[in-house]
């Protein structure tokens, strides 16, 4: 039921994330493929929103390159930009691999404490892994996040965090795969073990493969699940 009087922007803004997130969900699981064409008035009906709201959703993904709007054609879907999400994985690199080098060269206390508490998520029995894709996604964003944190410079951590939010769309497919659920908690134990050995040399070449194969394996789940959904089928495990 509508309430009467104009909307508060407080309201604008909580109708205007609501909407950017159910599309976002959409570009990210497959359900609106790159090409795809809408309307602001088609958002509006499904989302029960004002204008408004959508405009600000769809401007913000325009922004972050998920959408574009064309003079005639309207909006559509963008396609996945491959080489902007190579150069946020490359940035993602260099931030981690400096913040293992000021954690081994930091506090060994505060060092063992990081890895103490990071053990108990990751160094766990395989029945109690974290199965879920969308859990799996946050618990593994927590692992890197903790990295950078514990390396106590706040600016890193700031852009850490953007890059984090920038690639999530393609780094939760990730773990629909069994393998890659494996492989993701048999590295981070390894990882540990040698941060906590302070072994900054193979710590780095760990991590920086780490992060490269996950970035292979997004890609090639990417376009096959496009593939997939372009034939109409669904896409499988």
């Amino acid at each position: 039921m509508m309430t009467s009087g104009p909307p508060t922007n407080a309201t604008r803004s909580h109708v205007a994330e609501r909407v950017y997130r159910g599309l976002l969900d959409d570009i990210a699981d497959f359900r609106m493929l790159p090409g795809d064409r809408f309307t602001e008035g088609d958002l509006s009906r499904r989302f029960s929103a004002s204008r408004t709201p959508v405009r600000d959703a769809l401007n913000l993904l325009k922004r972050e390159g998920y959408v574009d709007v064309r003079f005639r054609s309207g909006w559509h879907v963008c396609p996945f930009d491959f080489k902007r999400f190579d150069e946020l994985y490359e940035l993602r690199t260099i931030l981690e691999i400096a913040a293992v080098e000021r954690l081994c060269h930091g506090s060994n206390e505060a060092r063992q404490q990081l890895v103490a508490e990071l053990e108990k998520t990751w160094l766990v029995p395989e029945p109690e892994r974290e199965q879920e894709p969308k859990q799996l996604t946050a618990l593994d964003e927590g692992f890197h996040r903790s990295l950078v944190t514990a390396a106590g410079n706040r600016e890193m951590v700031a852009v850490h965090h953007e890059i984090t939010d920038k690639i999530r769309i393609v780094r939760r497919l990730d773990f629909i795969k069994e393998l890659r659920v494996a492989t993701t908690y048999h590295e981070h134990a390894k990882l540990l073990r040698l941060l906590r050995r302070g072994q900054l040399t193979e710590l780095q070449i760990l991590l920086r493969a780490h992060i490269e194969l996950s970035k292979q394996e997004v890609r090639k789940i990417t376009l096959h699940m496009l593939h997939e959904a372009r034939s109409g089928l669904q896409p499988r495990d």
